[in-house]
């Protein structure tokens, strides 16, 4: 595609984008499922467009039957490189046709579960801290089989709310554990929750640095970020996002929408 992407007047400030790709290791095909009479892209799509700040809400895809089936509910669907290593690699090829997206969203196409109001809180930590380049979430955890699952990704952060570290091992690390540490006030452990806001400039140049030491060892790409001395803010919320990456995923969410 060239030449640059217009967007109305009043969206220009802040726009969503959600990655989306086709093939899936432990769910093929899971953005395309639609038990609930919606696929799961859809639920997405239509859960972000409740969140109030960003004016706009693209899907990025690289794959014809994904765009197909956006347009389809009336999503607009901007077609990207195949070769995009990664969903933030796929959103920034479309901030580049952009004319003008000063803070972008990213949100995975798996989470039709998000809360719109976190998007919203997500968004407003960047357009009032202008010393931070991106924001995400987290939330508290209180099970210590969580804590220690290296599939659930943990951050700590400073008293103003910037990220220090992201791993996947318990952090912090405690040397003498009491079970009573889990239900703490404010929380001792927090989950990251893997929705980003990124002010332009930073993504850009995101995609085009090497991966860090660091990111190489955890396999976590924010890592990457806090290498380049780069601030990540970090909003708390109140309870996880449920993504969908598993048929057990996909069954519990389906019994959720059709008890409500």
């Amino acid at each position: 595609m060239k030449g640059l992407i217009a967007l109305p007047r009043q969206n220009q400030k802040c726009v969503l984008i959600i990655p989306a790709r086709r093939h899936s290791t432990r769910l093929p095909d899971k953005l395309l499922l639609r038990q609930t009479g919606k696929t799961v892209l859809q639920h997405t799509f239509e859960a972000a467009c409740e969140a109030r700040i960003p004016r706009a809400a693209l899907i990025a895809t690289d794959d014809k039957d994904i765009a197909r089936e956006a347009r389809r509910f009336g999503a607009r669907a901007i077609m990207t490189s195949a070769d995009c290593a990664s969903g933030t690699d796929r959103v920034a090829e479309v901030v580049r046709q952009l004319d003008d997206a000063n803070i972008v969203i990213n949100l995975q196409g798996d989470e039709p579960d998000i809360d719109p109001t976190a998007i919203d809180r997500l968004a407003e930590s960047l357009l009032t801290d202008p010393t931070a380049a991106m924001a995400t979430l987290a939330t508290p955890i209180r099970d210590r089989m969580l804590l220690e699952d290296p599939a659930c990704v943990k951050v700590v952060f400073d008293q103003q709310g910037r990220a220090m570290y992201f791993s996947r091992s318990a952090i912090p690390h405690v040397r003498e554990w009491d079970d009573a540490l889990l239900d703490a006030e404010p929380a001792q452990f927090y989950q990251h929750i893997g929705v980003y806001a990124y002010r332009r400039e930073l993504l850009l140049r995101l995609a085009q640095l090497p991966p860090g030491k660091f990111e190489q060892l955890e396999k976590l790409e924010q890592l990457r970020v806090l290498e380049n001395e780069e601030t990540i803010l970090v909003t708390e919320i109140d309870e996880p996002t449920r993504g969908i990456d598993t048929p057990e995923d996909y069954a519990a969410f389906v019994q959720r929408r059709m008890a409500g």
